[in-house]
């Protein structure tokens, strides 16, 4: 059955919604906003576009604000980094990927998930692709993961504790890691550990750490 047009006029508000969404959020890349009135006013359409979208499609407040802190306006994370050596992992075969483990504890919404894994993939490449000073620093692992297609999976553990020991596991092991530790702006306590990051590291390895976790 053909869609009623007010179903259209639904659809092609949403349409209008998301381009308009993605040209401010494009500004702001593009040009590196730092002045605080531009912010300011783009985050402003960007709550137009919410309360239009609300009015015509139904969209609920709480998947706006997940769409904002993905986009990086609403969070802010501490850094807790530690470089681990994993020259000695150069050696094993087979494919290289990088985990994100998620606290499921926490009962964080999507949005809030996807910008805790980016900021985990991002510190994860980091400490080991960027920085040759870094005790951290391993090039043969990264350019592996690069050119194999940059392979990521998300895993769900229960609690920190769980959290805690898959991290010393790591440490172990030698694999690179990183634990995101969220600033508290937004839905959980500041300071809690939500993601942490694996790898890059070869499959077989991060299966010695991971193989029990379920996907996400």
């Amino acid at each position: 059955m053909a869609p009623s047009v007010t179903n259209w006029a639904a659809l092609f508000s949403l349409a209008g919604v998301s381009l308009a969404t993605g040209y401010y959020l494009g500004q702001i890349n593009a040009s590196t906003v730092k002045s605080t009135s531009k912010k300011k006013q783009a985050l402003e359409t960007l709550r137009k576009c919410k309360l239009q979208a609300e009015e015509e499609c139904g969209v609920k407040d709480e998947d706006y604000e997940d769409g904002l802190e993905s986009c990086g306006e609403e969070d802010d994370d501490e850094e807790d980094e530690m470089e681990i050596n994993s020259l000695s992992l150069n050696d094993i075969p087979g494919e290289v990927r990088m985990a994100l483990v998620i606290r499921q504890d926490l009962g964080m919404k999507k949005g809030k998930i996807a910008a805790q894994c980016c900021h985990a993939a991002l510190a994860c490449y980091r400490l080991i692709g960027t920085d040759p000073s870094r005790e951290s620093y391993n090039m043969d692992m990264t350019q592996r993961w690069l050119y194999g297609g940059q392979a990521k999976i998300t895993l769900k553990c229960p609690d920190k504790e769980n959290l805690d020991e898959l991290f010393a596991m790591a440490l172990s092991l030698g694999v690179n890691s990183y634990v995101v530790h969220d600033a508290g702006r937004t839905q959980i306590a500041a300071g809690s550990a939500t993601v942490l990051g694996l790898g890059p590291a070869p499959k077989a390895v991060l299966d010695q750490i991971t193989g029990d976790l379920k996907l996400y």
